[in-house]
């Protein structure tokens, strides 16, 4: 399978590989690099979406155990690794759009996609508009649903607009919001505030859904909300928190590698 080579970015690296032998690539989306990693031959092709705030290299350790099998592929998304910026119009629906984009640039017509929290959010946009492209999907401690939140919440919401009309200062932001450059700052608003719970019954993929029982980033009754909304989804409850697919990752790479052997000849 070959890839579009004209639109393949030659970026010079000072190290272009990493420890499990992947070698990092760019690839030119909508006039901006993305960098990406691949490896493997297979004939089925997984592709592994990380979390806001982290990078491609957080699936390397089970993307290496995979790429005997199948093809695998790890995407900064744009304002990660060594991703160029988005525009700061950017939401979910953008950076699903580039995951088609560069699927097609790399010949890939067809994929399962992994992806963990913010991930999971792209590929649940994918499983529900791109079902060409999506054939399977793995929510890892995923968001994409609207959290629960306290009447106290609302209220100083409320009063940070109040302030802001008024020229005051009102609230801080999150930790997460005020660490952010300031090219980032409106995507983040616009991902967060991106609520999937109505478009996930569209889902008509084979699903799995891992989840750390200790999760205080996405709780609990997310994964409960996730499982009682796809139809057929199957839901494992993996040791550790928001990172669990890492602290328990023998238990992820082995339930993972048999639901994809249980569901290969599905798609």
């Amino acid at each position: 399978m070959t890839e579009n080579r004209k639109n393949i970015c030659e970026k010079p690296q000072k190290n272009p590989r990493n420890p499990f032998g992947f070698e990092r690539k760019f690839a030119k989306i909508n006039n901006r690099n993305v960098s990406y990693f691949s490896l493997g031959n297979g004939e089925k092709n997984i592709v592994f979406l990380h979390g806001w705030g982290s990078d491609a290299s957080a699936f390397f350790f089970v993307a290496k155990q995979l790429c005997a099998k199948y093809r695998v592929v790890a995407i900064d998304f744009l304002g990660f690794g060594q991703s160029d910026y988005p525009p700061d119009f950017y939401g979910v629906k953008e950076y699903a759009a580039d995951v088609a984009s560069l699927l097609d640039v790399l010949h890939i017509k067809a994929a399962t996609f992994v992806g963990h929290s913010f991930g999971g959010r792209v590929a649940i946009e994918l499983a529900v508009y791109y079902p060409q492209i999506a054939k399977r999907i793995v929510l890892v401690d995923s968001a994409g649903i609207k959290p629960k939140r306290k009447p106290s919440y609302y209220f100083k919401v409320f009063a940070h607009k109040i302030l802001k009309k008024l020229g005051k200062r009102g609230l801080k932001g999150s930790s997460d919001y005020n660490a952010l450059c300031d090219e980032m700052k409106k995507v983040f608003v616009r991902v967060v505030n991106y609520n999937q719970k109505r478009i996930l019954n569209k889902i008509d993929v084979p699903c799995a859904i891992f989840w750390g029982k200790d999760d205080k980033e996405t709780p609990l009754y997310m994964y409960k909300c996730f499982l009682k909304n796809i139809d057929g989804a199957q839901g494992f409850l993996l040791n550790g928190g928001h990172f669990a697919f890492v602290e328990d990752k023998v238990t992820f790479g082995l339930i993972l590698s048999a639901f994809l052997e249980e569901t290969d000849e599905k798609i």
